[in-house]
């Protein structure tokens, strides 16, 4: 979250010293801090209302850190333009228009790429006791979360004793793919689980093992038979 507040400042930086390029053209100074001001209730709002749950808090953050940015503005300004008259545009103020559009849309594209979609809600192992209930190993589960977010639940069965269970990677792009690396684990008489909240599931779903490995889905296992 502390990324998403610094990324609401980055922002709201970029669009103050945008808006406040223009103004003083005409001398509106009075306009970037307005505008910083009306963006954040905007993102706040959109992400409350429109988003919503758990995805939508995040919104209030990057809403803060412009928030901050237009407090900041506003006072950085009486020392800035103490007189409020109009200014022409030099050569640095027609770059600056230029260059901060372009700048915000490459910050938004590199969040957007390294940004995780992603987590681990819980991940652990339970002893193997052989009986009935193990008819059915080697599964995935899928459950939703809230707002549209998945739940994958994989659990591994006797093959798999005394290993635990790492993500690797999830796609971005395309059917999600979730790959899984299996190592040595702690208890040699215990079976992994692991449970990975996603933010969207396109399907296909796959679940693979760096090897190549491919797990079934709980419902596959059992129309298989």
């Amino acid at each position: 979250m502390m990324v998403l507040l610094f990324m609401g400042l980055f922002w709201g930086v970029l669009l103050f010293i945008f808006t406040y390029t223009i103004s003083k053209k005409i001398g509106a100074y009075y306009i970037p801090p307005l505008v910083n001001f009306f963006a954040s209730i905007l993102i706040t709002a959109y992400g409350l209302f429109i988003v919503g749950g758990f995805e939508g808090m995040a919104y209030g953050f990057l809403g803060v850190g412009c928030l901050i940015t237009a407090i900041i503005g506003a006072i950085t300004l009486k020392f800035l333009a103490a007189k409020g008259e109009p200014k022409q545009l030099v050569h640095r103020d027609k770059t600056i228009l230029i260059a901060m559009p372009i700048i915000f849309a490459a910050s938004f594209i590199i969040l957007l790429y390294f940004q995780e979609n992603h987590w681990i809600i819980e991940e652990g192992s339970t002893k193997y006791i052989e009986s009935a209930d193990h008819e059915h190993e080697n599964y995935y589960r899928v459950t939703t979360i809230s707002e549209g977010m998945k739940q994958v639940t994989l659990t591994l069965g006797k093959e798999y004793l005394g290993k635990e269970i790492d993500v690797k990677k999830v796609s971005k792009m395309g059917d999600t793919e979730i790959i899984l690396e299996i190592s040595e684990g702690e208890y040699k008489n215990h079976t992994p689980y692991i449970m990975i909240g996603v933010d969207e599931i396109k399907e296909p779903l796959t679940v693979r093992t760096e090897e190549g490995v491919v797990f079934e889905s709980i419902g596959e296992k059992v129309m298989g038979e």
